[in-house]
Protein backbone atom coordinates (compact mmCIF):
# COMPACT_ATOMS: atom_id res chain seq x y z
CA UNK A 1 0.00 0.00 0.00
CA UNK A 2 0.82 3.31 -0.83
CA UNK A 3 1.31 5.98 1.88
CA UNK A 4 -1.64 8.85 1.51
CA UNK A 5 -0.55 11.63 -0.23
CA UNK A 6 -2.18 13.61 2.61
CA UNK A 7 0.93 12.88 4.53
CA UNK A 8 3.60 14.54 2.75
CA UNK A 9 1.14 17.76 1.61
CA UNK A 10 0.88 18.44 5.72
CA UNK A 11 3.87 17.53 6.30
CA UNK A 12 5.09 20.45 3.84
CA UNK A 13 2.15 23.05 4.65
CA UNK A 14 3.25 22.32 8.65
CA UNK A 15 6.94 22.34 8.06
CA UNK A 16 7.38 19.72 10.85
CA UNK A 17 11.07 18.53 10.99
CA UNK A 18 9.78 14.92 12.30
CA UNK A 19 6.74 12.43 10.91
CA UNK A 20 5.58 12.09 14.33
CA UNK A 21 2.13 12.49 16.11
CA UNK A 22 4.16 14.54 19.06
CA UNK A 23 5.25 17.27 16.32
CA UNK A 24 2.29 17.38 14.40
CA UNK A 25 0.29 18.35 17.84
CA UNK A 26 3.16 20.47 18.79
CA UNK A 27 2.20 22.60 15.28
CA UNK A 28 -1.70 22.51 16.00
CA UNK A 29 -0.69 23.82 19.58
CA UNK A 30 0.25 26.94 17.94
CA UNK A 31 -2.18 27.31 15.45
CA UNK A 32 -4.86 27.05 18.11
CA UNK A 33 -3.44 30.14 20.14
CA UNK A 34 -3.21 32.31 17.13
CA UNK A 35 -6.69 31.02 16.09
CA UNK A 36 -7.82 31.96 19.67
CA UNK A 37 -6.43 35.30 19.55
CA UNK A 38 -7.71 36.30 15.80
CA UNK A 39 -11.19 35.29 16.77
CA UNK A 40 -11.22 36.91 20.38
CA UNK A 41 -9.88 40.18 18.53
CA UNK A 42 -11.86 39.98 15.40
CA UNK A 43 -15.27 38.00 15.81
CA UNK A 44 -17.94 39.48 18.13
CA UNK A 45 -19.11 36.47 18.98
CA UNK A 46 -15.80 34.92 20.41
CA UNK A 47 -15.02 38.38 21.95
CA UNK A 48 -17.97 37.33 24.23
CA UNK A 49 -17.53 33.80 24.45
CA UNK A 50 -13.92 34.27 24.92
CA UNK A 51 -13.74 37.47 27.66
CA UNK A 52 -12.68 34.95 30.51
CA UNK A 53 -10.64 33.22 28.61
CA UNK A 54 -6.62 33.86 28.90
CA UNK A 55 -5.22 32.96 25.88
CA UNK A 56 -1.76 33.63 26.59
CA UNK A 57 -2.05 31.05 29.58
CA UNK A 58 -3.21 27.90 27.12
CA UNK A 59 0.27 25.80 27.18
CA UNK A 60 -1.07 22.57 26.25
CA UNK A 61 -3.92 20.71 24.15
CA UNK A 62 -5.70 19.93 27.64
CA UNK A 63 -5.76 23.78 28.54
CA UNK A 64 -7.42 24.19 25.25
CA UNK A 65 -10.25 21.68 26.64
CA UNK A 66 -11.32 24.08 28.68
CA UNK A 67 -12.48 26.61 25.98
CA UNK A 68 -16.45 26.38 25.54
CA UNK A 69 -17.69 24.49 22.57
CA UNK A 70 -19.78 26.19 19.66
CA UNK A 71 -22.86 24.83 18.71
CA UNK A 72 -24.61 25.29 15.59
CA UNK A 73 -27.49 26.95 17.22
CA UNK A 74 -24.78 29.72 18.11
CA UNK A 75 -24.58 30.17 14.18
CA UNK A 76 -28.36 30.01 13.93
CA UNK A 77 -28.56 33.04 16.18
CA UNK A 78 -25.34 34.71 15.49
CA UNK A 79 -23.99 34.31 11.73
CA UNK A 80 -22.83 37.27 11.17
CA UNK A 81 -21.08 38.08 14.41
CA UNK A 82 -18.43 35.09 13.60
CA UNK A 83 -17.25 36.70 10.53
CA UNK A 84 -14.04 38.52 10.83
CA UNK A 85 -13.46 40.46 7.70
CA UNK A 86 -15.00 43.14 6.19
CA UNK A 87 -18.11 42.36 4.16
CA UNK A 88 -16.36 43.22 0.33
CA UNK A 89 -13.40 40.24 1.44
CA UNK A 90 -16.31 37.83 1.82
CA UNK A 91 -16.10 35.59 -1.54
CA UNK A 92 -19.18 33.13 -0.51
CA UNK A 93 -21.78 33.31 1.65
CA UNK A 94 -23.20 29.48 2.14
CA UNK A 95 -27.01 29.42 3.56
CA UNK A 96 -27.79 26.22 5.01
CA UNK A 97 -31.89 25.59 5.82
CA UNK A 98 -31.86 23.15 8.63
CA UNK A 99 -35.35 21.15 8.98
CA UNK A 100 -37.28 20.99 12.42
CA UNK A 101 -36.30 24.63 13.31
CA UNK A 102 -38.03 28.28 13.75
CA UNK A 103 -36.97 29.14 10.36
CA UNK A 104 -33.38 30.06 11.51
CA UNK A 105 -30.52 28.92 8.96
CA UNK A 106 -26.70 28.79 9.46
CA UNK A 107 -24.37 30.95 7.20
CA UNK A 108 -21.27 30.26 6.41
CA UNK A 109 -18.73 32.75 4.79
CA UNK A 110 -15.53 31.77 3.10
CA UNK A 111 -13.02 34.57 1.71
CA UNK A 112 -11.24 34.06 -1.02
CA UNK A 113 -8.13 32.42 0.61
CA UNK A 114 -10.53 30.11 2.89
CA UNK A 115 -12.02 28.44 -0.81
CA UNK A 116 -7.69 28.47 -2.00
CA UNK A 117 -7.26 26.57 1.05
CA UNK A 118 -10.23 24.16 0.51
CA UNK A 119 -9.10 23.82 -3.35
CA UNK A 120 -5.53 22.55 -1.90
CA UNK A 121 -7.15 19.78 0.20
CA UNK A 122 -9.60 18.55 -2.54
CA UNK A 123 -6.23 18.76 -4.83
CA UNK A 124 -4.38 16.28 -2.96
CA UNK A 125 -7.22 14.46 -1.04
CA UNK A 126 -8.09 13.23 -4.97
CA UNK A 127 -4.68 11.61 -5.58
CA UNK A 128 -5.54 9.33 -2.33
CA UNK A 129 -7.61 7.78 -5.32
CA UNK A 130 -7.30 8.86 -9.08
CA UNK A 131 -4.31 9.80 -11.32
CA UNK A 132 -4.29 11.17 -14.95
CA UNK A 133 -5.20 8.26 -16.38
CA UNK A 134 -8.79 8.95 -14.91
CA UNK A 135 -11.70 11.13 -15.65
CA UNK A 136 -14.07 12.24 -12.70
CA UNK A 137 -17.88 13.00 -12.53
CA UNK A 138 -18.88 14.81 -9.91
CA UNK A 139 -22.70 14.39 -8.57
CA UNK A 140 -22.38 17.18 -6.35
CA UNK A 141 -23.81 20.86 -6.02
CA UNK A 142 -22.77 23.00 -9.00
CA UNK A 143 -20.87 24.44 -10.87
CA UNK A 144 -21.70 28.16 -9.63
CA UNK A 145 -18.45 29.79 -7.95
CA UNK A 146 -17.36 28.03 -4.88
CA UNK A 147 -19.47 25.16 -4.83
CA UNK A 148 -18.14 22.23 -3.34
CA UNK A 149 -18.17 21.01 -7.21
CA UNK A 150 -16.77 24.13 -8.47
CA UNK A 151 -13.88 23.81 -5.85
CA UNK A 152 -13.96 19.76 -6.97
CA UNK A 153 -12.84 20.85 -10.93
CA UNK A 154 -10.25 23.47 -9.86
CA UNK A 155 -8.65 21.21 -7.64
CA UNK A 156 -8.47 18.04 -10.13
CA UNK A 157 -7.09 20.89 -12.81
CA UNK A 158 -4.29 21.47 -10.51
CA UNK A 159 -3.63 17.34 -11.33
CA UNK A 160 -4.47 17.79 -14.57
CA UNK A 161 -7.58 15.00 -14.58
CA UNK A 162 -10.30 15.92 -16.10
CA UNK A 163 -13.61 16.88 -14.18
CA UNK A 164 -16.95 16.81 -15.30
CA UNK A 165 -19.75 18.45 -12.57
CA UNK A 166 -22.95 17.36 -13.38
CA UNK A 167 -24.53 18.86 -10.35
CA UNK A 168 -27.08 16.71 -8.02
CA UNK A 169 -28.17 13.58 -9.71
CA UNK A 170 -31.54 14.37 -11.42
CA UNK A 171 -31.42 12.47 -14.52
CA UNK A 172 -30.48 8.99 -14.65
CA UNK A 173 -30.50 8.65 -18.27
CA UNK A 174 -28.49 11.99 -18.98
CA UNK A 175 -25.69 10.66 -16.60
CA UNK A 176 -25.33 7.41 -18.14
CA UNK A 177 -25.03 9.08 -21.37
CA UNK A 178 -22.33 11.54 -20.06
CA UNK A 179 -20.56 8.67 -18.41
CA UNK A 180 -20.52 6.43 -22.12
CA UNK A 181 -19.36 9.44 -23.92
CA UNK A 182 -16.79 10.83 -21.65
CA UNK A 183 -15.22 7.37 -20.84
CA UNK A 184 -16.01 8.31 -17.13
CA UNK A 185 -13.93 6.66 -14.69
CA UNK A 186 -14.50 7.69 -11.14
CA UNK A 187 -17.73 9.27 -9.48
CA UNK A 188 -18.14 11.86 -6.50
CA UNK A 189 -21.50 11.72 -5.14
CA UNK A 190 -24.24 11.17 -2.44
CA UNK A 191 -23.85 7.91 -1.20
CA UNK A 192 -27.76 7.17 -1.89
CA UNK A 193 -27.67 8.74 -5.35
CA UNK A 194 -24.63 6.73 -6.54
CA UNK A 195 -26.67 3.99 -4.55
CA UNK A 196 -29.46 4.48 -7.11
CA UNK A 197 -27.43 5.04 -10.26
CA UNK A 198 -25.82 1.73 -10.12
CA UNK A 199 -29.13 0.11 -9.51
CA UNK A 200 -30.89 1.91 -12.19
CA UNK A 201 -27.93 1.43 -14.78
CA UNK A 202 -25.78 -1.62 -13.61
CA UNK A 203 -24.31 -2.38 -17.20
CA UNK A 204 -22.92 1.29 -17.40
CA UNK A 205 -21.88 1.61 -13.89
CA UNK A 206 -20.19 -2.09 -14.03
CA UNK A 207 -18.76 -1.17 -17.12
CA UNK A 208 -16.92 2.07 -16.85
CA UNK A 209 -17.21 3.13 -12.90
CA UNK A 210 -13.84 1.63 -11.18
CA UNK A 211 -13.75 4.25 -8.39
CA UNK A 212 -16.05 6.27 -5.90
CA UNK A 213 -15.92 8.64 -3.47
CA UNK A 214 -18.78 9.18 -0.87
CA UNK A 215 -19.21 12.78 0.33
CA UNK A 216 -21.80 14.97 2.07
CA UNK A 217 -22.90 11.98 4.74
CA UNK A 218 -22.33 8.95 6.81
CA UNK A 219 -22.18 5.53 4.78
CA UNK A 220 -23.27 1.98 5.27
CA UNK A 221 -21.67 -0.97 5.13
CA UNK A 222 -24.10 -2.19 2.90
CA UNK A 223 -23.79 0.77 0.96
CA UNK A 224 -19.96 0.31 0.18
CA UNK A 225 -20.78 -3.74 -0.42
CA UNK A 226 -23.22 -3.38 -2.60
CA UNK A 227 -21.37 -0.33 -4.64
CA UNK A 228 -17.56 -2.08 -4.94
CA UNK A 229 -19.34 -5.29 -6.52
CA UNK A 230 -16.95 -7.98 -5.37
CA UNK A 231 -14.03 -5.83 -5.43
CA UNK A 232 -14.50 -4.51 -8.84
CA UNK A 233 -14.83 -1.11 -7.70
CA UNK A 234 -12.84 0.86 -4.90
CA UNK A 235 -15.17 2.86 -2.40
CA UNK A 236 -13.86 5.68 -0.98
CA UNK A 237 -15.41 7.45 1.81
CA UNK A 238 -14.91 11.36 2.45
CA UNK A 239 -15.60 12.94 5.88
CA UNK A 240 -16.58 16.65 5.80
CA UNK A 241 -19.34 19.44 5.99
CA UNK A 242 -19.48 23.09 4.84
CA UNK A 243 -18.74 24.46 8.13
CA UNK A 244 -15.51 22.51 7.90
CA UNK A 245 -14.67 24.29 4.88
CA UNK A 246 -16.26 21.38 3.13
CA UNK A 247 -13.31 19.18 3.75
CA UNK A 248 -12.59 17.03 6.70
CA UNK A 249 -11.01 13.59 5.42
CA UNK A 250 -10.62 11.08 3.18
CA UNK A 251 -9.74 7.60 3.20
CA UNK A 252 -6.58 5.94 1.83
CA UNK A 253 -6.03 2.84 -0.54
CA UNK A 254 -6.64 0.80 2.67
CA UNK A 255 -10.29 1.92 2.88
CA UNK A 256 -10.16 1.61 6.71
CA UNK A 257 -11.16 4.88 7.98
CA UNK A 258 -10.04 9.02 7.06
CA UNK A 259 -6.88 10.54 7.69
CA UNK A 260 -7.77 14.40 8.56
CA UNK A 261 -6.64 17.91 7.20
CA UNK A 262 -5.28 18.05 10.04
CA UNK A 263 -2.78 21.16 8.91
CA UNK A 264 -6.29 22.86 9.12
CA UNK A 265 -8.19 21.47 11.15
CA UNK A 266 -8.02 20.48 15.01
CA UNK A 267 -10.35 17.35 15.76
CA UNK A 268 -10.88 15.86 18.85
CA UNK A 269 -14.25 13.41 19.96
CA UNK A 270 -15.88 14.00 23.37
CA UNK A 271 -18.33 12.26 25.60
CA UNK A 272 -21.58 14.35 23.86
CA UNK A 273 -22.68 13.90 27.55
CA UNK A 274 -20.46 15.49 29.82
CA UNK A 275 -18.27 17.11 26.82
CA UNK A 276 -15.20 15.15 28.47
CA UNK A 277 -12.57 14.06 25.54
CA UNK A 278 -12.68 10.64 25.42
CA UNK A 279 -9.89 7.61 24.83
CA UNK A 280 -9.26 6.42 21.45
CA UNK A 281 -11.08 3.69 19.99
CA UNK A 282 -14.29 5.00 22.25
CA UNK A 283 -17.14 6.27 20.49
CA UNK A 284 -18.40 9.74 20.85
CA UNK A 285 -19.40 13.17 18.83
CA UNK A 286 -17.14 15.12 16.67
CA UNK A 287 -16.03 18.30 17.29
CA UNK A 288 -13.12 20.36 15.58
CA UNK A 289 -11.44 23.80 15.42
CA UNK A 290 -10.55 25.33 12.14
CA UNK A 291 -6.64 26.75 12.39
CA UNK A 292 -6.86 28.74 9.55
CA UNK A 293 -9.93 30.03 8.56
CA UNK A 294 -9.78 33.91 7.47
CA UNK A 295 -14.15 34.71 7.08
CA UNK A 296 -15.46 32.53 9.92
CA UNK A 297 -13.12 30.78 12.23
CA UNK A 298 -15.16 28.05 14.19
CA UNK A 299 -13.96 27.12 18.04
CA UNK A 300 -14.43 23.58 19.27
CA UNK A 301 -17.53 23.35 16.75
CA UNK A 302 -19.88 20.34 18.12
CA UNK A 303 -20.90 18.92 15.03
CA UNK A 304 -23.38 15.88 16.14
CA UNK A 305 -21.99 13.26 14.22
CA UNK A 306 -20.36 9.73 16.31
CA UNK A 307 -17.20 8.27 14.84
CA UNK A 308 -14.07 7.04 16.98
CA UNK A 309 -10.07 7.44 16.46
CA UNK A 310 -8.72 3.93 15.86
CA UNK A 311 -6.28 2.36 18.24
CA UNK A 312 -4.17 0.92 15.57
CA UNK A 313 -1.75 2.27 13.15
CA UNK A 314 -3.23 2.52 9.16
CA UNK A 315 -1.98 -0.33 6.99
CA UNK A 316 -0.75 2.79 4.62
CA UNK A 317 2.02 3.31 7.14
CA UNK A 318 1.17 6.97 7.58
CA UNK A 319 1.96 8.88 10.90
CA UNK A 320 -1.35 10.61 10.70
CA UNK A 321 -4.00 9.40 12.85
CA UNK A 322 -7.17 7.86 11.21
CA UNK A 323 -10.36 8.53 12.15
CA UNK A 324 -13.07 5.62 11.64
CA UNK A 325 -15.69 5.91 9.57
CA UNK A 326 -18.42 8.21 10.63
CA UNK A 327 -21.71 5.98 12.19
CA UNK A 328 -24.51 8.88 11.48
CA UNK A 329 -25.56 11.89 13.67
CA UNK A 330 -26.05 11.10 17.10
CA UNK A 331 -29.87 12.26 17.14
CA UNK A 332 -30.38 9.84 14.07
CA UNK A 333 -32.65 7.76 15.96
CA UNK A 334 -36.11 7.21 16.47
CA UNK A 335 -38.26 6.02 19.46
CA UNK A 336 -40.29 3.11 19.61
CA UNK A 337 -42.33 2.26 22.48
CA UNK A 338 -39.45 3.73 24.37
CA UNK A 339 -37.36 2.11 23.03
CA UNK A 340 -34.78 3.93 20.85
CA UNK A 341 -33.70 2.81 17.05
CA UNK A 342 -30.64 3.96 15.41
CA UNK A 343 -31.65 4.65 11.75
CA UNK A 344 -27.96 3.08 10.66
CA UNK A 345 -29.07 -0.33 11.98
CA UNK A 346 -32.20 -0.01 10.02
CA UNK A 347 -30.22 1.04 6.53
CA UNK A 348 -27.61 -1.91 7.07
CA UNK A 349 -30.77 -3.92 6.90
CA UNK A 350 -32.82 -2.52 4.01
CA UNK A 351 -30.03 -1.50 1.79
CA UNK A 352 -28.73 -5.02 2.02
CA UNK A 353 -31.41 -6.35 -0.53
CA UNK A 354 -30.22 -5.27 -4.22
CA UNK A 355 -33.90 -4.64 -5.07
CA UNK A 356 -34.50 -2.04 -2.90
CA UNK A 357 -33.67 1.59 -4.07
CA UNK A 358 -34.67 3.42 -1.17
CA UNK A 359 -36.98 3.84 1.58
CA UNK A 360 -38.64 6.05 3.52
CA UNK A 361 -39.81 5.35 7.33
CA UNK A 362 -42.76 6.73 9.51
CA UNK A 363 -43.48 6.70 13.00
CA UNK A 364 -46.92 6.68 13.83
CA UNK A 365 -48.35 7.49 17.66
CA UNK A 366 -44.69 6.26 18.97
CA UNK A 367 -45.78 2.41 18.74
CA UNK A 368 -45.90 1.93 14.76
CA UNK A 369 -42.85 1.75 12.51
CA UNK A 370 -44.28 2.35 8.31
CA UNK A 371 -41.62 1.65 6.03
CA UNK A 372 -42.21 2.38 2.47
CA UNK A 373 -40.06 0.57 0.07
CA UNK A 374 -39.32 1.90 -3.60
CA UNK A 375 -38.38 -1.34 -5.56
CA UNK A 376 -36.69 -1.67 -9.29
CA UNK A 377 -40.15 -4.13 -9.51
CA UNK A 378 -42.65 -5.18 -7.98
CA UNK A 379 -42.37 -9.22 -8.96
CA UNK A 380 -42.38 -11.50 -6.44
CA UNK A 381 -42.00 -8.73 -3.20
CA UNK A 382 -43.90 -11.21 -1.16
CA UNK A 383 -41.49 -13.01 -0.16
CA UNK A 384 -38.89 -9.80 0.22
CA UNK A 385 -41.34 -8.30 2.61
CA UNK A 386 -41.15 -11.19 4.62
CA UNK A 387 -38.10 -11.66 4.74
CA UNK A 388 -37.40 -7.64 5.39
CA UNK A 389 -40.14 -8.25 8.45
CA UNK A 390 -38.13 -11.25 9.63
CA UNK A 391 -34.61 -9.33 10.03
CA UNK A 392 -36.12 -6.34 11.78
CA UNK A 393 -37.90 -8.52 14.16
CA UNK A 394 -34.89 -10.16 15.03
CA UNK A 395 -32.59 -6.78 15.12
CA UNK A 396 -35.09 -5.49 17.33
CA UNK A 397 -36.68 -7.78 19.53
CA UNK A 398 -39.35 -5.83 21.18
CA UNK A 399 -43.14 -5.33 20.41
CA UNK A 400 -43.93 -3.15 18.32
CA UNK A 401 -46.42 -2.56 15.18
CA UNK A 402 -44.40 -2.50 11.63
CA UNK A 403 -45.90 -2.33 8.34
CA UNK A 404 -43.97 -2.61 4.79
CA UNK A 405 -45.32 -0.76 1.72
CA UNK A 406 -44.13 -1.28 -1.31
CA UNK A 407 -43.87 1.29 -4.38
CA UNK A 408 -42.36 0.59 -7.93
CA UNK A 409 -39.66 2.96 -9.16
CA UNK A 410 -40.87 5.97 -11.05
CA UNK A 411 -37.30 6.49 -12.57
CA UNK A 412 -36.40 9.62 -10.37
CA UNK A 413 -33.98 9.33 -8.20
CA UNK A 414 -34.61 10.10 -4.36
CA UNK A 415 -33.58 11.49 -1.25
CA UNK A 416 -36.46 10.55 1.36
CA UNK A 417 -33.79 8.17 2.91
CA UNK A 418 -32.83 8.78 6.34
CA UNK A 419 -29.35 9.07 5.63
CA UNK A 420 -30.01 12.59 3.70
CA UNK A 421 -30.03 14.96 6.48
CA UNK A 422 -27.66 17.49 6.10
CA UNK A 423 -28.93 19.73 3.01
CA UNK A 424 -25.64 21.30 0.93
CA UNK A 425 -25.29 24.14 -0.52
CA UNK A 426 -28.65 25.25 -0.19
CA UNK A 427 -29.86 28.91 -1.39
CA UNK A 428 -26.37 29.84 -2.13
CA UNK A 429 -25.72 33.45 -2.35
CA UNK A 430 -22.11 34.94 -3.80
CA UNK A 431 -20.50 38.16 -3.69
CA UNK A 432 -21.90 40.46 -5.98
Amino acid sequence: MNVTPLEQWIVERTQITHKSQEALRAYQLGELIKTLTYAKDKSRFYQSALKDSDVNSITSLKDFERIAFTTPEDIKRNAYDFVCVSSNEVERVVTLNTSGTTGDEKRIFFTQTDLDTTIDFFSHGMRCLVDESDKVLVLLPGPSYGSIGDLLKKALSLSKIECIVQGVLSDVEKTALCIEENNITCIVGIPMQVLYFSKAKPEVFTNHIKKVLLSTDYVPDALVEALSDNGQCKVFNHYGMTEMGYGGGVECECLNGYHLRENDLYFEIIDPITGEPVEDGVYGEVVFTTLHRQAMPLIRYKTGDMARFSTKPCGCGTFLRTMEKVLGRIENKIDINGHAIHLRELDEILLHFPRILDYKLTVCEKSSLHVKLILANKERCVALKEEIIRRIRGCFPFEFDLRLHVEEDDHSPKMTNSMIKRKIDNNIRNKG
